[in-house]
């Protein structure tokens, strides 16, 4: 049978994984199916097919659901099934050139807030509510913490972003606190009654405010799906279920899944085992592992092994990396891209000289025209670069390391969206506490009496005009009053509210913020970006869900150069490639890392760092060990260090699938200096010292 045009650009196993249970008469959705798709072999690539093959066969676009960890992810895979839809339609007479949309593309929290908006009635929730960020989720936790009195113990309690950290784990991973306690906050264990408490406190301050955390998206949606016709009711939906990087997902996400298809029908879940990172947040590898044997028959398994990225190689090593994994689903990547360059095991002396030999590699690699942006360093934890920075700077090389303040956490955005959730939902006390001390004079105590007076009027924010405020606050009140007023009428409309806002605003950043005008272009982009949304309330859930990055209250001075270094943790770099990868400190304490070696499964998931840290690589990798490392606390000229082996995951039998290099032999870096002419008799000199 003729392949269709399509498709004729996938390999076996990516056309095995697009056709799976689609044509030879069948009808009803198929049984569950599982992709393993090894590191750059163009899953994403087989999602769009499968998702436009499911369409061309006959599958309404509102009846597939495709769940992401990203936004952007979702947009990509979406935009590029249309283009192959409209591409295998064109021509074809009477075929429709659109039909493609698919109506439910996204990341798991924001489609669970869809359907707990959608059923909010059937499970006792306001629709209404607003979605706090974590900042603010953080904010409500330490409110509720001050009022148990838990800040004023005499032993140190744990400060609120841990709290929330704790929390959300516990929430994620489905386990009782002394669990999550145990395996990621033991210096925390002594508090567990405390904390239980706190985080009961914590949840009915949520419901009495009615808000959400962004681990109530999931934990709401979990719960509504348990109970068995609700479950019915939003599983019928769909015919067909697509999940992306699933080996990233956590307890929660797993149950949601199972609850939509029990029994797995129109179910394809697409990941690598090898490449689950994430158990810091609460993800787990047994998902993945686990899934075939959930369903009767067990789930059909496709696996994709081809890769696009990597030169052959480097999937040699790679492959060598992950081999030994006490459990996995097992398989070989290859590449047509043969090359004679193995990748390299540097052994440097210390972190000084692979500082200096990454910082040469590098400027090599661009003369022989790799620019900088196609290379990469990466490191297990931040702190690994900080030498290699100051060496970097040495050499005139500019580099960007990831990380750093988000958007929605800068306080002046934070302000205006703080008056607009307030107005979308009264009872949010966080949103109104920011609000009310923006003004001068006012603290927690009046902040709360005004509230208390505002619950008591029913919510109605014209009662605030006959509170008694602080004479600090005298002339700012009424035009508070009057702002929330207004925009609480139904018929003021969204279009121009943010104007408002933000026209009452600028006095009081003016006052209370430097930098005005970088943070007054922010303003102008929150502005920009509220216009393009139908309704306040679509606004503020939209923007908690899928916050932009960068802030100008966080600005640097600008790169000049028309290129840059990439510095990226392996955790950051995992989605990403580049032409030459550098990873650093290859070595056991660091990787594997010493605060992971509890457990053999803390221990199999640094493995997977390691192979997720190579597969980065296009073309020429680099891993360096340090073989000493001096100590931090001592004289800055002292030098006691400790001895650093080779990372346990390179056993000597992979030694022959790397080049092994010597800084200072075998032509890198300076020759030894040939011996001296002249011969002393040492040995005598000091015989003689006793006589």
């Amino acid at each position: 049978m003729d392949c269709p045009a399509h498709l004729r650009g996938l390999n076996p196993g990516q056309r095995a994984a697009v056709e799976y249970g689609i044509g030879g008469g069948a009808t009803a959705a198929p049984g569950p199916l599982l992709v393993i798709a090894g590191a750059g072999t163009g899953k994403t690539n087989t999602l769009a097919h499968r998702v436009a093959n499911l369409i061309l066969a006959g599958t309404p676009p509102d009846r597939i659901l495709l769940l992401t960890f990203t936004r952007r992810a979702a947009a990509e895979m979406t935009g590029r099934a249309q283009r192959i839809l409209a591409a295998a339609r064109a021509g074809k007479p009477g075929a429709a050139a659109s039909g493609g949309e698919i109506a439910w593309s996204g990341t798991f929290h924001a489609i669970g807030n869809r359907l707990l908006r959608a059923h909010a009635d059937s499970i006792g929730l306001d629709p209404s509510f607003t979605v706090l960020d974590r900042a603010d989720a953080a904010d409500l936790l330490n409110l509720v913490r001050s009022d148990l009195g838990l800040a004023q113990q005499a032993a140190r309690f744990p400060r609120k972003d841990t709290c929330l950290a704790i929390y959300s784990h516990t929430v994620n991973a489905q386990c009782p606190l002394s669990d999550t306690l145990e395996s990621a906050f033991p210096w925390c264990a002594e508090w567990e009654a405390e904390l239980k408490g706190l985080f009961g406190g914590y949840v009915e301050a949520k419901q009495r405010d009615n808000v959400l955390d962004y681990d109530d998206l999931l934990l709401y949606w979990a719960q509504m799906m348990e109970e068995p016709a609700l479950a019915r009711l939003v599983g019928a939906r769909f015919d067909h279920v697509l999940v992306d990087e699933y080996q990233d997902t956590n307890a929660l996400q797993a149950r949601i899944l199972l609850r939509l298809k029990p029994d797995g029908s129109g179910l394809m879940i697409v990941g690598d085992d090898a490449q689950s990172i994430y158990s810091f947040r609460a993800a787990t590898v047994r998902n993945i592992l686990d899934f075939p044997q959930l369903f009767t028959p067990p789930a059909q398994i496709v696996a994709l092994e081809q890769n696009y990225r990597s030169t052959q190689p480097i999937l040699h090593a790679c492959n060598a990396i992950i081999a030994p994994a006490g459990e996995g689903f097992r398989k070989q990547l290859f590449s047509d891209r043969p090359s004679g360059e193995r990748p390299q095991l540097v052994v440097a002396a210390d972190e000084a000289a692979q500082a200096d030999y990454v910082a040469e590699r590098i400027l090599e690699h661009r003369e022989a025209g790799i620019d900088l942006k196609r290379q990469a360093v990466l490191f297990r934890a931040g702190h690994h670069s900080d030498l290699l920075e100051i060496v970097l700077a040495r050499h005139g090389i500019p580099f960007v390391k990831y990380g750093g303040l988000k958007f929605l956490e800068a306080a002046h955005v934070k302000d205006m969206l703080s008056v607009l959730r307030w107005i979308e939902n009264p009872r949010d006390i966080v949103a109104a506490f920011r609000v009310l001390q923006l003004l001068p004079g006012v603290g927690p105590a009046t902040a709360r009496a005004a509230l208390t007076q505002l619950a008591k009027a029913g919510w109605d924010f014209a009662a605030l005009a006959d509170f008694p405020a602080p004479s600090a606050a005298a002339s700012d009140w009424p035009e508070l009053c009057a702002l929330l007023s207004g925009l609480r009428d139904a018929a003021t409309p969204w279009t121009g509210q943010m104007a408002l806002v933000r026209r009452w605003y600028l006095p009081h950043l003016e006052r209370l913020h430097d930098n005005v005008g970088a943070r007054a272009a922010d303003l102008d982009q929150l502005e920009h970006i509220a216009g393009t949304y139908a309704t306040r309330g679509a606004f503020l859930t939209e923007l908690t869900l899928d916050p932009p990055e960068a802030t100008s209250a966080e600005a640097r001075p600008p790169h000049l150069d028309e290129d840059y270094l990439i510095l990226s943790t392996i955790h950051s770099a995992k989605g990403q490639e580049w032409d030459a990868v550098f990873l650093l400190n290859v070595t056991d304490g660091c990787i594997p890392s010493d605060m992971a070696v509890g457990s053999p499964e803390q221990v199999e998931e640094e493995r997977r760092l390691l192979y997720v840290a190579m597969t980065r690589a296009r073309h020429h990798l680099h891993l360096v060990q340090p073989t000493r490392f001096f100590r931090s606390h001592q004289h800055r000229h002292g030098d006691a260090y400790v001895m650093a082996m080779r990372s346990r995951f390179i056993a000597d039998s992979m030694l022959s699938l790397f080049e092994r290099i010597v800084p200072g032999r075998n032509g890198q870096g300076a020759p030894p200096s040939s011996p001296a002419a002249v011969r002393v008799n040492v040995a005598a000199r000091m015989r003689e010292m006793w006589k």
